[in-house]
Protein backbone atom coordinates (compact mmCIF):
# COMPACT_ATOMS: atom_id res chain seq x y z
CA UNK A 1 0.00 0.00 0.00
CA UNK A 2 2.85 2.38 0.86
CA UNK A 3 4.48 1.76 -2.55
CA UNK A 4 1.19 2.48 -4.31
CA UNK A 5 0.79 5.80 -2.48
CA UNK A 6 4.40 6.80 -3.22
CA UNK A 7 4.02 5.85 -6.88
CA UNK A 8 0.78 7.81 -7.22
CA UNK A 9 2.34 10.84 -5.51
CA UNK A 10 5.39 10.68 -7.78
CA UNK A 11 3.20 10.50 -10.88
CA UNK A 12 1.17 13.50 -9.70
CA UNK A 13 4.26 15.55 -8.93
CA UNK A 14 5.97 14.78 -12.21
CA UNK A 15 3.02 14.97 -14.58
CA UNK A 16 0.78 17.81 -13.53
CA UNK A 17 2.59 20.93 -14.69
CA UNK A 18 1.49 22.87 -17.75
CA UNK A 19 4.30 23.30 -20.24
CA UNK A 20 4.99 25.41 -23.30
CA UNK A 21 5.85 24.06 -26.72
CA UNK A 22 9.24 24.81 -28.25
CA UNK A 23 7.62 27.37 -30.56
CA UNK A 24 5.90 29.09 -27.62
CA UNK A 25 9.18 29.22 -25.69
CA UNK A 26 10.95 30.81 -28.66
CA UNK A 27 8.17 33.39 -29.13
CA UNK A 28 8.16 34.20 -25.42
CA UNK A 29 11.95 34.57 -25.40
CA UNK A 30 11.72 36.93 -28.39
CA UNK A 31 9.05 39.00 -26.63
CA UNK A 32 11.12 39.18 -23.43
CA UNK A 33 14.09 40.43 -25.45
CA UNK A 34 11.91 43.37 -26.55
CA UNK A 35 10.62 44.00 -23.02
CA UNK A 36 7.17 42.45 -23.46
CA UNK A 37 6.42 40.12 -20.56
CA UNK A 38 3.46 38.95 -18.51
CA UNK A 39 4.32 41.70 -16.01
CA UNK A 40 4.89 44.39 -18.68
CA UNK A 41 2.51 43.80 -21.59
CA UNK A 42 1.68 46.39 -24.19
CA UNK A 43 -1.85 47.09 -25.30
CA UNK A 44 -4.91 45.87 -23.43
CA UNK A 45 -3.79 42.38 -22.42
CA UNK A 46 -4.71 41.38 -18.89
CA UNK A 47 -3.34 38.44 -16.93
CA UNK A 48 -6.01 35.68 -16.90
CA UNK A 49 -4.71 33.72 -13.91
CA UNK A 50 -3.33 34.84 -10.56
CA UNK A 51 -0.41 32.59 -9.47
CA UNK A 52 -0.61 33.59 -5.80
CA UNK A 53 -4.37 33.05 -5.77
CA UNK A 54 -4.10 29.66 -7.47
CA UNK A 55 -1.43 28.52 -5.01
CA UNK A 56 -3.39 29.79 -2.01
CA UNK A 57 -6.58 28.14 -3.21
CA UNK A 58 -4.78 24.79 -3.31
CA UNK A 59 -4.61 24.87 0.48
CA UNK A 60 -8.11 23.53 0.01
CA UNK A 61 -8.15 20.25 -1.91
CA UNK A 62 -7.77 21.02 -5.61
CA UNK A 63 -9.49 24.42 -5.53
CA UNK A 64 -6.51 26.17 -7.17
CA UNK A 65 -6.66 23.73 -10.07
CA UNK A 66 -10.41 24.19 -10.41
CA UNK A 67 -9.81 27.96 -10.50
CA UNK A 68 -7.28 27.51 -13.34
CA UNK A 69 -9.65 25.21 -15.22
CA UNK A 70 -12.53 27.68 -15.14
CA UNK A 71 -10.77 31.03 -15.69
CA UNK A 72 -10.18 33.14 -18.81
CA UNK A 73 -7.11 31.15 -19.84
CA UNK A 74 -8.87 27.93 -18.92
CA UNK A 75 -6.90 24.71 -19.21
CA UNK A 76 -9.38 21.84 -18.93
CA UNK A 77 -6.67 19.38 -17.82
CA UNK A 78 -6.65 21.28 -14.53
CA UNK A 79 -9.98 19.63 -13.64
CA UNK A 80 -8.19 16.27 -13.55
CA UNK A 81 -5.32 17.64 -11.47
CA UNK A 82 -7.83 19.25 -9.11
CA UNK A 83 -9.65 15.96 -8.71
CA UNK A 84 -6.38 14.11 -8.07
CA UNK A 85 -5.38 16.73 -5.50
CA UNK A 86 -8.81 16.38 -3.92
CA UNK A 87 -8.56 12.62 -3.45
CA UNK A 88 -4.97 12.81 -2.18
CA UNK A 89 -5.57 15.68 0.26
CA UNK A 90 -3.99 16.63 2.75
CA UNK A 91 -0.68 15.31 1.35
CA UNK A 92 -1.42 17.00 -1.99
CA UNK A 93 -0.75 20.38 -0.35
CA UNK A 94 2.97 19.60 -0.67
CA UNK A 95 2.91 19.63 -4.47
CA UNK A 96 -0.44 21.30 -5.14
CA UNK A 97 0.48 24.81 -4.01
CA UNK A 98 3.67 25.24 -6.07
CA UNK A 99 2.17 23.31 -9.00
CA UNK A 100 -0.86 25.63 -9.19
CA UNK A 101 1.35 28.74 -9.03
CA UNK A 102 3.66 27.41 -11.76
CA UNK A 103 0.70 26.37 -13.92
CA UNK A 104 -0.88 29.83 -13.53
CA UNK A 105 2.36 31.41 -14.76
CA UNK A 106 2.48 29.08 -17.77
CA UNK A 107 -1.17 29.74 -18.60
CA UNK A 108 -0.45 33.49 -18.46
CA UNK A 109 2.54 33.08 -20.76
CA UNK A 110 0.55 31.00 -23.22
CA UNK A 111 -2.28 33.54 -23.24
CA UNK A 112 0.19 36.41 -23.73
CA UNK A 113 1.59 34.67 -26.81
CA UNK A 114 -1.91 33.93 -28.11
CA UNK A 115 -2.96 37.57 -27.62
CA UNK A 116 -0.13 38.99 -29.71
CA UNK A 117 -0.20 36.22 -32.30
CA UNK A 118 -3.92 35.81 -33.04
CA UNK A 119 -5.99 38.51 -31.34
CA UNK A 120 -6.57 41.55 -33.56
CA UNK A 121 -6.18 44.03 -30.70
CA UNK A 122 -2.90 42.36 -29.73
CA UNK A 123 -1.61 42.57 -33.29
CA UNK A 124 -2.59 46.25 -33.41
CA UNK A 125 -0.80 46.94 -30.12
CA UNK A 126 2.38 45.39 -31.54
CA UNK A 127 2.09 47.44 -34.73
CA UNK A 128 1.57 50.67 -32.80
CA UNK A 129 4.82 50.02 -30.93
CA UNK A 130 6.62 49.22 -34.18
CA UNK A 131 6.83 45.43 -33.81
CA UNK A 132 5.69 42.50 -35.88
CA UNK A 133 5.69 38.74 -35.38
CA UNK A 134 7.37 36.67 -38.06
CA UNK A 135 5.99 33.35 -39.31
CA UNK A 136 8.45 31.61 -36.97
CA UNK A 137 7.12 33.52 -33.95
CA UNK A 138 10.04 35.94 -33.67
CA UNK A 139 9.17 39.46 -32.56
CA UNK A 140 10.92 42.00 -34.75
CA UNK A 141 11.24 45.76 -34.90
CA UNK A 142 9.79 47.16 -38.12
Amino acid sequence: MKKLVLTAASILVLSSCVSLTHQEKMTLQSMKAQGITVDKPIGGWERPANPVGAGALNLLPGFGNFYLASGNGADSSQYLYGFLNLISWPISILWGIPEAAIDANRINERELIYYYTYDESGKEALEQKGYSLSATGRLQKK
